[in-house]
């Protein structure tokens, strides 16, 4: 989520440094206009890394992503409320990669925007929206799991394809009309109107956010997070409590086959665990840029640049990290993989194929 856009000096003091220096020592975004933004790029060989590291990043959310939707939605095994809901995820962290990802890319290692100010301004909306829609997304998962745990047996009446629809219907319609009139309207800049000025330039994208707008943020972001807190915390404590029932139980059968309901919550127990890590990597990306974009939006803007680009790819690249989490945990996930990658889902009838162990 993107609310600065640009490398830009901090304070009117700097700003009156730069236009004291001369034009002949200073690289420029677009060296024939007036008012282009001073440009600050890096040596080639950094450069090249940088490129190679947001690239890759870049690359893995798009495709691994893309694996993912795929995988959910053309194989019949895999139609349920609760993975569609993982697909819904997923579409929103490939949009990260599609649409944000290849022009932070750029602007990172650049130092400059050569997108236009039309895309400037898409781009944040797009940030902001996708990445919201991403946590909402992961709160809805949590409590699905809550619900998938609790009472695995009564889950499937519970946790239907219509309430899935709901949940990825509220998801994207919060985060897309939260997300787009924030930026649109200019609401975010309010009482910024100096500063803003000052780091108006060619080549620029900056949209920094006042007081008010950071605080909103952080509540949309503290609000799902203490929900998924509260849930896993309890979701730890019911799979904690029937692992020692089920051991409690063979014990006292001495028998060695599982039964039904024994099947079905250890099935529930590591896709809730397979899903909390997917949160817990979320929350460990995104709260230190939370908690950084409050200090900036009360002390000034005091954080060095290189310290904010490195908070936000570590936010992007978390758009990256849910596939490598399925394939890591996810059998199926692999099998698919492999399915797609080969071209043998082109077959017919490729989606009726079995992906799960006997």
């Amino acid at each position: 989520m993107r609310v600065d856009d640009d490398r830009f000096p901090w304070d009117q003091d700097s700003i009156l440094s730069r236009d004291l220096l001369s034009a002949s020592s200073l690289q420029l975004c677009y060296e024939n206009l007036n008012r282009s933004c001073v440009r600050s790029p890096y040596s080639p060989g950094p450069r090249l890394i940088l490129y190679a590291v947001f690239g890759f990043g870049a690359v893995l959310a798009v495709c691994g992503n893309l694996m993912v939707m795929t995988s959910i939605l053309h194989f019949r095994q895999l139609h349920s409320p609760a993975n569609f809901l993982v697909a819904s995820l997923a579409c929103a962290d490939f949009l990260v990669g599609l649409t944000v990802m290849p022009f932070s890319m750029v602007r990172s290692v650049e130092g400059c925007w050569y997108f236009g100010d039309t895309y400037c301004k898409l781009h944040t909306c797009f940030d902001v929206s996708f990445c919201y829609c991403s946590l909402f997304h992961l709160c809805f998962i949590s409590v699905d799991r809550y619900i998938a745990v609790s009472d695995p047996l009564i889950y499937p009446t519970r946790f239907t394809a219509s309430v899935s629809g709901k949940c990825i219907t509220f998801s994207w319609l919060l985060s897309i009309i939260y997300g787009f009139p924030l930026i649109y309207t200019g609401a975010s800049e309010a009482g910024l109107e100096d500063l803003v000025s000052a780091l108006t330039c060619v080549g620029g994208c900056q949209i920094p956010m006042n007081q008010k707008f950071v605080l909103i943020n952080f509540l949309l972001f503290l609000v799902p997070t203490l929900v998924m807190m509260t849930v896993y915390s309890k979701i730890f404590l019911i799979a904690r409590q029937q692992a020692q029932n089920i051991e409690k139980m063979r014990k006292q059968t001495a028998r060695a086959s599982e039964s039904y309901k024994d099947r079905v919550c250890k099935r529930e127990r590591k896709a809730a665990k397979t899903l909390g890590i997917a949160v817990a990597a979320f929350l460990l990306s995104w709260l230190p840029y939370f908690i950084d974009s409050i200090i900036d939006a009360f002390l000034g803007f005091i954080t060095p640049t290189y310290v904010y680009e490195i908070l936000i790819w570590i936010v992007y690249y978390n758009s990256s990290m849910n596939p490598l989490i399925y394939a890591f945990f996810y059998p199926w996930f692999r099998k698919a993989t492999k399915l797609i990658v080969t071209g043998k889902i082109l077959r017919e009838n490729s989606s009726t194929i079995n992906l799960f162990p006997e």
